[in-house]
């Protein structure tokens, strides 16, 4: 029998090329900057780098979960205007939680290749510094005695209220349930930040991010938008997360939940970042010269139970096999978001998965996961990846809260 979820084949849909902000650590150098700016940063960086001129991009398609200011609601549009996109050209924002990113690109192919527009720019971007402390009970006014409900929106968050429980204790759910010990989870967590670094080391990582700099967003007939940094910082060129973390430093980390596995630093990092890509039809690229990244191949999308919600990956890679006809072995290289070490352990295990194959330049626990970036982010340097390494097909992927999984399949452009 067919597995169950959403699946979409793309024939001619193309990465032209993808660029990220650095992923700044939460309350660091980019928290005080809207994340439109920060969307606006990278829209207008990756069609630079893709040699796209913003009158050819006919759709816009953006991502961001929690407010970061007043005027989210123009999130999309305002990226695309002040990318110099033309007026006429609207813009959507989707949402998917931490499968956000991938879902962005899901829409975009089926915009090419549904023949409303040539090429798409899409954008996931995120402040979790900017998450507001909020409050929905009050718009009638404060009684007496009563309590007075502001909360931490992202601490509230991340609490599934149909089970009951917080992601975390979704991802100690997963360690049960396939037997992964906490030396497994921090074994896990070193080795993402050891290749992180190495990877930054390298210099692989930075031949996706663009500096961010103090710089002004213009638009003729429009009221100026742009970044500034504060202080002495005149640039932020590089994540901040990734550090020296070996498995004797984490082992002394305190568990989140008592006698459970998953600590501060065997979990995603929280980080300020937005990320870009521009996507178009082969028609347009080859009319305009343009050498792809890679082929956006398919896309799927399952539901799986809330309380395991991290194995969503998993089913989600099973449907992109089955009904491309690959097989776990054809696929070279893997980004799987680290929402929580014994999460992606337990997606491992559940796929018989060569962790070699799996986040070779680091992952989210040493780089951070912005929400509606993540998506975006891992597609983009798992094609930059199999370009690399000469290989043919990569799959990024991630976990999302409530219980999905989805994934996109590439394939490299050279191949």
């Amino acid at each position: 029998m067919a597995s169950k979820g959403f699946f979409s084949a793309f024939d001619d849909v193309w990465m032209l090329d993808g660029v990220r902000t650095p992923m700044v650590d939460y309350c660091g150098a980019l928290g005080h900057i809207s994340p439109t700016d920060l969307g606006i940063k990278a829209a207008r960086e990756v069609l630079k780098r893709a040699g796209v001129p913003a009158a050819d991009i006919g759709s816009v398609v953006t991502g961001n979960m929690a407010p970061g200011d007043f005027d989210q609601f123009f999130l999309p549009r305002h990226i695309g205007l002040y990318a110099g996109v033309p007026v006429e050209v609207p813009a959507i924002m989707a949402q998917r939680i931490c499968g956000t990113g991938f879902e962005l690109f899901r829409q975009a192919g089926e915009h090419i290749q549904g023949g409303a527009c040539d090429a798409a720019l899409v954008v996931g971007t995120e402040s979790m510094t900017r998450n507001p402390i909020a409050a929905f009970d009050h718009r009638t006014g404060f009684r007496l005695g009563a309590p007075v409900g502001f909360k931490d929106y992202m601490w509230e968050a991340l609490k599934d209220p149909a089970p009951g429980i917080n992601m975390i204790q979704t991802a100690e759910n997963l360690a049960k349930k396939y037997g992964i010990t906490r030396e497994e989870v921090d074994q896990f967590a070193a080795n993402s930040f050891a290749r992180a670094l190495a990877a930054q080391q390298s210099g692989f990582l930075a031949g996706e991010i663009v500096p961010v700099v103090t710089e002004k967003f213009e638009i003729d007939g429009y009221k100026p938008r742009g970044i500034k940094l504060q202080g002495k910082v005149t640039e932020v060129a590089q994540d901040t997360h990734p550090r020296p973390s070996p498995l004797e430093v984490l082992a002394k980390l305190r568990p989140v939940f008592e006698g459970g596995v998953q600590t501060g630093g065997n979990s995603s990092a929280l980080v300020d970042a937005a990320a870009a890509a521009v996507v178009a039809s082969g028609a347009y690229a080859k009319a305009n010269g343009k050498k792809p990244l890679a082929r956006v191949v398919a896309a799927a999308a399952v539901g799986v139970p809330p309380e395991i919600m991290g194995i969503g990956p998993a089913p989600a890679i099973r449907l992109l096999l089955e009904r491309t006809g690959l097989k776990l072995d054809d696929i070279g290289r893997f980004e799987i978001n680290e929402a929580q070490g014994a999460q992606t352990l337990a997606v491992g295990k559940e796929l018989g998965l060569d962790l070699d194959k799996l986040n070779v330049n680091g992952g989210a626990i040493a780089l951070g996961h912005p929400l509606a970036c993540t998506g975006v982010r891992l597609t983009i340097t798992v094609a930059r990846e199999i370009r690399r390494a000469g290989l043919k097909y990569g799959i990024s992927s991630a976990c999302v809260g409530g219980g999905q999984g989805i994934a996109l399949l590439l394939e490299n452009a050279e191949q």
